[in-house]
């Protein structure tokens, strides 16, 4: 079976640049990789339609790939969170490179120099076999505006006092010391978090209890489980922030790349600073301590200190890598549980490029002085640092309102249930009234994004007859992916928005989605909805599953418009009763997260960082605290948000932004 796939990679960073003559190749199903023998660098795009199929395991495919089965917990796959038999790609063959996901069609910016590598995701055991022609096509990236000697200029490096004052080992909880610190990394924790993802490690498990709920989660949703608990070590006085792991979802019980990082007191140049402790899990041994059954680690720890900083590297996110020696060095050494270990006795450091995108800090500037001089929602609230992460000034300049363009407000899942809390209801009157903006609300069904872009996408057309102006879209929950589909499927959209604000987005979609399908019949039971609301609703919780946002976001990974995304985050003590199962499930993934969605999931790849909304994924958009239905109040009981100093504070800082970018 042999059908054609047509595939063309071409960069779109390089705008107004010619492509070069598409080269055809035969990519086949039989083996995991090819060599396309085309080079990429930074700055180059990679967009790739394709489409055709394969033979996967006697079933017929095409490069979107088939869907997992419960056998394939078991199995490895080059990228595990994509499909059977999709089509993937690769810069580089080194073991550090990251698999990412084409499927489809896909457009893609390159972050290193390296070959391009196409392939097939093959379970462990399984065949395919035909072949997919591809074609290809390449367009020189354009240089970026700072280059890295500029950035390198201004770097500010790790002292050899500040790594002297490091411990060099961590220690067990009976104060045993253990594993050498032979790495670091600076740069925010966004952008840590956010580079390690792309470099494919996972974050660990911190506790049995946390293995449990995630072990529901991710079995339900089919997805092979990588991230078993990983022991609390100690450094600065409390165990690691975070626990990372490189996923292998047969061997992570025996062997697994894994580290330990700890954010230090101290910073460089004003950037945060953490601490690593990495080691390679190669087999089983006895613990010496109490004759129990412990991992076995590669001796040789530079091993993994040196694959941790390559896998950085592969992101295209790391300014530097350097090497320092702490006045004492380790160089022999045993772990807690008595295994010997050796090195040369040097520090990595890795340095991250400055992250330019993180806004942040001037965007709670911008909220804390709106919500402290304007104030929209008219009623007395706390200090604004229970709002906004970090809190902010409340004596910045607020020039006029911008009346350059027009405003589409685009909720989310099941929105349409509650009639009486439009998302930023408050904020609305004020925007129109004080400031006269165009603002417009457009209720979506509880359709799929696909199904609601078209709704989205007539209703712009329709309304821009006669119109100038251009639109400002903003996407609450759902209303993001909505968006997302919208400006990706009518391209004709894209010269008629000015940008696009995502508020507490499902852009990576919802572990709930995926682990528990019942919970939109709960919420129709609970509250009695379904009088009132429109769609179908499985279609649309679908389509926020991970694997559908996924194959999305590798379609289309880089957004069309300037893009910024805000997103929610609650504790235990301003979190709705109606949001707290699903708060303590996804708690097990990220303590930043809103009861429907992680942090990671809620920012739009790309896109302009705004920070942290504090408060659950309700409250920072739905009226919910003013409902008249004692049932919704009772549930959604912590909704209490300055919304309309939020939706203010957000068309300030885009509109402003986008007039600086004008000069």
């Amino acid at each position: 079976m042999k059908r054609l796939i047509v595939l063309a990679v071409m960069t779109l960073g390089a705008w107004g640049q010619s492509a070069e003559k598409p080269v055809e190749l035969s990519i086949p199903g039989s083996k995991m990789w090819t060599d396309t023998g085309i080079d990429v660098g930074p700055g180059d795009m990679v967009a790739v339609e394709a489409s055709g199929a394969i033979s996967y395991m006697g079933r017929e495919t095409g490069p979107s790939g088939l869907v997992r089965g419960w056998t394939d917990m078991i199995k490895t796959f080059p990228l595990n969170e994509a499909k059977r038999g999709a089509l993937i790609g690769r810069v580089g063959d080194n073991t550090a490179a990251r698999p990412f996901l084409i499927g489809d069609r896909t457009e893609r910016q390159i972050g290193t120099n390296g070959r391009l590598f196409l392939g097939v995701n093959l379970g462990t055991g399984d065949r395919a076999t035909g072949a997919f022609t591809v074609k290809l096509t390449r367009t020189k990236g354009a240089t970026e505006v700072r280059s890295s000697a500029e950035m390198l200029k201004n770097l500010t490096k790790i002292s050899q006092q500040q790594l002297d004052g490091v411990p060099t080992r961590v220690v067990d909880a009976a104060g045993v010391e253990g594993d050498r610190t032979n790495f670091f990394i600076v740069g925010s924790e966004l952008h840590v978090v956010t580079a390690l993802e792309r470099a494919g490690w996972i974050k660990v498990d911190r506790s049995v209890k946390d293995t449990i709920f995630r072990g529901i989660l991710v079995s339900m949703s089919k997805q092979a489980y990588v991230t078993l608990p990983m022991s609390e070590l100690t450094m600065f006085g409390r165990a690691q922030d975070y626990g990372w792991a490189q996923a292998d979802p047969l061997r992570v019980v025996a062997a697994r790349h894994h580290f330990r990082i700890w954010k230090a007191p101290f910073t460089a140049g004003g950037r945060t600073v953490w601490v690593g402790a990495g080691t390679h899990d190669i087999g089983f041994d006895k613990d010496q301590r109490n004759g129990k059954l412990t991992h076995k680690i590669d001796p040789n720890t530079d091993g993994e200190r040196d694959y941790i900083g390559k896998s950085l590297e592969e992101t295209g996110e790391v300014l530097q890598l350097d090497y320092m020696t702490a006045k004492n060095p380790v160089k022999q050494a045993k772990t807690a549980h008595g295994q010997s270990y050796h090195s040369d006795g040097r520090t990595l450091i890795v340095y991250l490029k400055p992250d330019e995108s993180d806004s942040s800090k001037q965007f709670s500037d911008v909220f804390c002085t709106v919500l402290a001089k304007n104030n929209p929602d008219g009623d007395r609230w706390d200090p604004c640092d229970n709002y906004v992460e970090g809190g902010g000034s409340t004596n910045v300049a607020l020039p006029a309102l911008s009346k350059e363009y027009r405003v589409l407000i685009v909720p989310g899942f099941m929105s349409s249930c509650f009639a009486d809390s439009p998302a930023f209801n408050e904020g609305l009157p004020v925007l129109r009234e004080k400031y006269g903006l165009n603002v417009e609300y457009f209720q979506v069904p509880n359709d799929g994004s696909d199904t609601n872009a078209k709704l989205i996408a007539d209703y712009l057309k329709e309304k821009s007859k006669g119109d100038a102006r251009k639109w400002i879209l903003v996407g609450y929950s759902k209303g993001t992916p909505d968006l997302q589909e919208t400006l990706a499927r009518y391209p004709e959209l894209r010269p008629m928005t000015a940008a696009f604000i995502s508020v507490a987005g499902a852009s990576g979609g919802s572990n709930i989605a995926d682990a528990i399908p019942g919970m939109v019949d709960k919420y129709m039971n609970q509250y009695k909805l379904k009088p009132t609301c429109q769609g179908d609703m499985a279609v649309g919780f679908k389509s926020l599953s991970k694997m559908v946002r996924g194959q999305f976001l590798a379609n289309y990974p880089n957004p069309f418009v300037p893009t910024y995304s805000i997103i929610a985050a609650s504790d235990k003590n301003n979190t709705s009763k109606a949001l707290m199962q699903t708060w303590m499930l996804l708690l097990t993934y990220d303590p930043l997260q809103d009861g429907q969605l992680t942090r990671q999931d809620a920012i739009v790849p790309g896109s302009t960082y705004l920070g942290v909304a504090k408060g659950d994924h309700f409250a920072v958009a739905l009226p919910f605290d003013k409902s008249s239905d004692a049932t919704i109040k009772t549930g959604m009981d912590k909704t209490k948000y300055p919304r309309g100093a939020l939706i203010e504070a957000l068309l300030r800082f885009v509109t402003d932004d986008l007039a600086k970018k004008k000069r």
